[in-house]
């Protein structure tokens, strides 16, 4: 099994999730976040005070999905989530060691 987290655009989460839904995944984790990478922020101007925003807000999805799945995935969700702008965001692909569902007591694939 693997993990696969994405941090992408905001306003990219809905394209993401429709695209992952049409491959079949069935349930993801979404958070707000907050961060930069080569896109370093940007300046603002609020109040007619010019300020600094240095973390960029951003969403993290996180999948846990069969093994098979996850070069597709990756792939659907780097074709969904990008803009060609600068800042689209990074997947990461990681392996699970064990999953287990809390309410039934499932393990590993049963418990996705």
């Amino acid at each position: 099994m693997k993990l696969v987290t994405a941090v992408i655009k905001p306003f990219k989460l809905d394209a993401v999730r429709e695209a992952l839904t049409e491959l079949g995944i069935e349930g993801m984790t979404v958070t707000e976040v907050k961060g930069y990478g080569r896109q370093k922020g940007h300046t603002e101007i609020y109040r007619g005070a010019e300020y600094a925003v240095n973390f960029l807000p951003k969403i993290k999805i996180e999948v846990a999905m069969p093994a098979n799945l996850a070069a597709k995935a990756v792939s659907v969700i780097a074709d969904a989530a990008n803009t060609g702008q600068i800042g689209d965001g990074k997947i990461f692909v990681s392996p699970i060691e064990k999953t287990i569902r809390i309410r039934t007591g499932e393990s590993d694939a049963d418990a996705l």
